[in-house]
């Protein structure tokens, strides 16, 4: 078999593979948006099926014999083809550490744990969600040993989802996060500029908020003819393909910001899929080189566009005509203050930017504690109220409230919360270096054109694809290596003018 046939057979097969993971997202959107409660347990059985498929279907023995031939034939393969050959290699050496039996178990207990959850949280009841999480977590413990560790096994997982952290590199850079955002909120606490929040206080319209949503998601550049939104419990992207790439949001009259910025964060991520080269689809090439890489645009477009003062200079009067008599003596700066305003909360998609890796940290360390066996399942809840107190100085009333707002556990997604804070890191680099590049690019957000940051993006974020790692991108893109500074410098800086720091 000659190198191009080799290859292009390793193609098909990555392609049978995508496919059937496309078809079992397809049922995890369903299940999490318009199924019907008691379709649970045949939904379980459905993506156990449907994983496991596709985990043989990328683990048999054919695609290890084509990956030998191609490993001493490398040279002979275009610079594209030869990113599409290392990717696939190195997710097959991951992939073929994890027995099929044990994919089938992870996606029926998933499926379990999701339902368990959803229960949990309505009645606020950790009890009903307690077994679900010692499975997911033991399942967790599992998948390590198989992909095996030096120092700790949250590293494995952490491997899946921010390629090459580890456990003691994100200690150090939470303790700087930790000291230098506490010591900045206590001095915000204490400011004598405190927002006027009085005009917030008043029921808006569920509808009325969708528009607004979709009004700003076409506007930076979403295409709904390759996309729609929903509601969910808890906001998500999916992605079947670069021409179907779903959101969803959450919808509260009481909450003015809550759906908008649940929007235009996931509307970040769905550009991300939207923006992938179009020679790469159905390849694991059309995919972010890490989490913390995919949340860095969610970020960049909710907080360093999305609560920008140019940002509401333009979208204050399309809301005014969207919400008639309750905006009219409300200013642009006004709603600036608001939607930056700083208050430590219980929720973590509620949180604001100062307070939001506190919320992270918090996880982290439980999460490592479980992983590690440091700490019990039957505990987490007082861990993670005693956690709220130290951390932010809140004490939680419940579970719903606590332990069981997020949907990550259910999912058994251990490793993944720390990419939300690296996210943040990244985004205030590019963000940096994108404002060299565009130097009036706020310009063009006052006035709601959005095609030279979404430009910029793509060119230099999007269409890269997992041809390189994050760290690499970033370097290459910023000139500087992921660190956490130009975000504690953002922070500092917006929120010195914004409180009158002195």
């Amino acid at each position: 078999m000659t190198t191009g046939e080799a290859f292009n057979k390793l193609k098909a097969i990555m392609e049978d593979t995508h496919n059937l993971r496309a078809a079992a997202a397809v049922l995890q959107w369903d299940m999490e948006v318009c199924m019907p409660p008691k379709g649970a347990e045949a939904r379980g059985r459905h993506l156990a099926t449907l994983s496991a498929c596709a985990h043989e279907r990328f683990t048999d023995a054919a695609v290890g014999k084509l990956i030998d031939q191609l490993h001493g034939q490398a040279d002979a393969l275009t610079e594209d083809e030869r990113a599409l050959f290392n990717e696939i290699a190195y997710q097959y050496e991951r992939a073929t550490c994890i027995p099929e039996a044990f994919v089938r178990r992870h996606a029926k207990a998933q499926s379990a744990a999701y339902h368990a959850w959803l229960e949990a949280r309505k009645q606020s009841d950790f009890s009903l969600f307690k077994p679900h999480l010692e499975c997911m977590v033991n399942l967790a413990r599992e998948k390590a040993d198989y992909w095996g560790y030096e120092a700790s096994p949250y590293d494995a997982l952490l491997e899946e989802y921010e390629r090459g952290m580890t456990v003691a590199q994100l200690r150090v850079i939470f303790d700087s996060l930790a000291t230098r955002q506490r010591t900045l909120i206590a001095r915000i606490m204490n400011a004598p500029n405190q927002p006027d929040l009085s005009w917030l206080e008043q029921p808006w319209n569920k509808d009325q908020q969708l528009q607004f949503t979709e009004h700003v998601l076409r506007d930076i550049g979403y295409d709904f003819a390759a996309g729609r939104q929903d509601q969910a419990a808890h906001p998500f992207t999916t992605s079947f393909s670069i021409q179907d790439v779903r959101v969803t949001t959450r919808v509260d009259e009481r909450m003015f910001f809550s759906a908008l910025y649940s929007s235009i964060h996931e509307g970040g991520h769905a550009l991300y899929e939207q923006g992938y080269s179009q020679t790469d689809e159905g390849t694991l090439l059309a995919d972010a080189p890490s989490l913390g890489m995919h949340e860095s645009q969610s970020r960049l477009w909710e907080n360093l566009i999305g609560r920008s003062l140019p940002f509401w200079r333009h979208y204050l009067p399309v809301a005014r005509g969207l919400f008639p008599g309750q905006l009219d003596t409300v200013t642009p700066e006004q709603v600036y203050a608001a939607t930056n305003r700083v208050t430590p909360s219980l929720i973590r998609v509620e949180s604001d930017e100062c307070t939001y890796n506190l919320h992270i940290i918090l996880r982290f360390e439980l999460e490592t504690a479980l992983i590690e066996g440091a700490l019990d399942v039957a505990d987490v809840p007082a861990a993670w109220n005693e956690k709220m107190a130290t951390l932010l100085d809140i004490e939680v009333p419940d579970d719903a409230h606590g332990c069981l707002q997020d949907i990550h556990w259910s999912h058994g997604a251990f490793g993944y919360f720390p990419t939300y804070a690296l996210g943040n890191l990244y985004a205030a680099q590019l963000f940096d270096a994108m404002t060299a590049a565009i130097p009036d690019m706020q310009e063009h957000v006052a006035c709601g054109t959005f095609d030279t940051v979404r430009g910029w993006l793509r060119d230099n974020i999007h269409c890269v694809g997992r041809r390189k790692t994050a760290p690499d991108i970033i370097t290459d893109v910023t000139g500087a290596a992921p660190q956490p500074d130009a975000y504690l410098n953002y922070l500092e800086t917006k929120y010195t003018s914004l409180y009158g720091l002195s």
